[in-house]
């Protein structure tokens, strides 16, 4: 991509009001967190046996990062990819930070993608290594896995059948260290050298391998802490799943950082209850999340008696109270404060768009959620609010050090393509340089795809995508070229659009628009059936490619054409005209 001669509108350069210290990688933010905090917990978690809890000091941490880093040297892995996917858990977080530290490539994956996926993208990353729980070596046992990649069960405590034990690697690192052995130790760290590689999506068709490297994320925690304080008394639960930068790149690095404790959420459903267990005070979200809770919680208070005008009081109060320097949250809405276990203090939540509402209910209730906006290719955060800025309608500044510009704005709106440019911005696309080269250009920005403005101070409002992925309440991204790859593999889909629809409760629904092939229609003797018999072939064509789907990208409703889609020059199916989501 070269230089735009398009108009552009760049954003002021966002200061720094804290002062941090400074990192020059990942193995020297962990060093000076084993300076600074060593003997303070670094991780809260439940035994396997349920009979308590384990705390896990930084020093501990530390010394286990090295065991594991050594023995992976030692079995000959220095330099190799090596994959991991499960359940969030202490020794996911081991095993990311064993690898980038002086082993090699880690490569994170979505635990809930099918065998094909899995092993697509197994293949396409090179890995030789694949660090997995028990649930997921049973998918991988079922199917004709490669076996050149060695697993490591995290479940494991003995080798069994060629698998290894998570935890006999790491006693037999700590030997090795014992002895003397130090190249994981000493192991010097490029921080320009790719240490991540992040695939946006399955393995057809649209599959791309994000290459992210130690100055990427050492760039992210220095500017987000300049604006935003994590202090070492703080408490952060995981949730997210740690295969996304979002939740990686707070939890892995910016709590290390900080001195932080961690501590990890059973899921979904239990988030309530393990919010009183572990008493958390920070929690990295998305909307859908927030918007559940928020709806529980607002049917609690509409159903006391005159509960939603004491809500609306309460509100009031607590905001002119705020502005003589008053804080009285906790009298009105404590009952709320002891839902999230008393110590929430601060949600981060991305990955979509929200409800201001939402964020202004929770700092009612004595809750801060500070809404930013990022994507895998910058590690992920370019835009954030932050501890002097609590915008509702806008997702805040570029981080310090950023620069955003708005790439040919719209003369009314303002709206036009944002695009950043900083240290968080990654190495490019894994053996792709063609898509690289599509969203890197030369000055170094990269071209996000996303619709926006920016006002006069500098903040950003995402008007809108305009790429085509779907982004849905909880944060999955959904590709359409990917479910369109599969749609037309058969023969009687002639030309296929997937897009987003919403339902009547807002939820984000997977759609296709089908134009059918007349020729292999009439090779099965269906050029003359009826509409409804045509609707009836088509919905077992979409319930075929649904089986090969995990449940998030289903196909949720379908459409016939009658005619072929609108197309640009280059004969791309122009996806945001109105007359290409109608059936004639």
């Amino acid at each position: 991509m070269g230089k735009s001669s398009k108009k552009e509108i760049f954003a002021p350069q966002t200061k720094s009001f804290y002062d941090v210290r400074e990192i020059k990688d990942v193995k020297d933010l962990l060093r000076q967190t084993k300076k600074l905090y060593g003997e303070r917990t670094a991780f809260q978690i439940k035994k396997r046996d349920k009979s308590g809890m384990q705390l896990i000091t930084f020093n501990e941490y530390c010394s286990d990062i090295d065991a594991l880093g050594t023995a992976l040297i030692d079995m000959g892995y220095k330099g190799k990819h090596i994959a991991v996917s499960a359940n969030n858990r202490y020794e996911w977080c081991m095993s990311y930070m064993a690898v980038i530290n002086g082993t090699g490539v880690i490569v994170p994956i979505d635990k809930e993608l099918l065998f094909p996926d899995i092993n697509g993208i197994l293949e396409t990353s090179e890995s030789k290594l694949l660090f997995c729980d028990k649930q997921l070596l049973k998918v991988l046992e079922r199917e004709n896995m490669n076996p050149e990649i060695k697993i490591v069960c995290f479940d494991y405590d003995n080798d069994e059948d060629g698998i290894l034990s998570f935890a006999k690697l790491v006693e037999y690192g700590r030997k090795l260290v014992a002895q003397g052995r130090r190249e994981f130790i000493d192991a010097e760290i490029d921080p320009d050298k790719m240490c991540s590689l992040l695939f946006t999506s399955g393995t057809t068709g649209a599959a791309k391998g994000v290459m992210l490297c130690h100055r990427n994320f050492c760039f992210e925690v220095m500017s987000a802490m300049s604006v935003l304080k994590i202090y070492p008394e703080d408490c952060g639960i995981s949730m997210l799943p740690l295969h996304h930068t979002y939740e990686s790149t707070i939890i892995l690095f910016f709590a290390a950082y900080c001195g932080a404790k961690v501590t990890f959420c059973d899921g979904f459903k239990y988030v309530l209850k393990n919010m009183k267990e572990f008493n958390p005070s920070i929690f990295v979200a998305v909307p859908l999340i927030l918007e559940t809770v928020h709806r529980r919680l607002m049917q609690k208070i509409k159903a006391k008696p005159h509960g939603e005008f004491l809500f609306k009081f309460g509100s009031k109060v607590c905001k002119v109270a705020s502005k003589v320097g008053i804080d009285l949250r906790s009298v009105f809405f404590k009952e709320i404060q002891d839902a999230f276990g008393g110590n929430m203090r601060l949600i981060i939540c991305g990955a979509a768009p929200i409800r201001p509402e939402i964020l202004r209910d929770f700092e009612s209730f004595g809750i801060q959620i500070l809404f930013g906006y990022g994507l895998t290719e910058c590690a992920p955060l370019a835009v954030m609010n932050n501890d002097k800025l609590h915008l509702a309608e806008s997702v805040g500044l570029a981080l310090p050090g950023t620069q955003a510009k708005i790439l040919d704005p719209d003369p009314q709106t303002g709206a036009g393509e944002l695009c950043v440019k900083g240290d968080m911005v990654m190495l490019g696309y894994y053996n792709n340089p063609a898509e690289t080269a599509k969203v890197l250009d030369e000055d170094g920005f990269l071209h996000t795809g996303d619709l926006a403005r920016i006002d006069d101070k500098g903040r950003v409002y995402i008007s809108g995508r305009i790429k085509n992925v779907i982004v849905t309440e909880n944060g999955k991204n959904i590709y359409p070229e990917e479910l369109e790859y599969h749609l037309s593999l058969n023969p009687l889909v002639n030309e296929v659009m997937v897009y987003a629809d919403t339902n009547a409760k807002g939820e984000t629904l997977v759609k296709c628009s089908i134009f059918p092939d007349d020729e292999a229609l009439k090779e099965i003797g269906k050029a003359d059936c009826s509409d409804e018999e045509l609707k009836d072939l088509f919905a077992g064509v979409v319930k075929e490619v649904n089986a090969k789907l995990p449940q998030y990208k289903h196909i949720r409703g379908f459409q016939l054409r009658k005619t072929e889609f609108l197309k640009s020059a280059s004969k791309k199916i122009l996806r945001f005209k109105e007359e290409n989501f109608k059936t004639h």
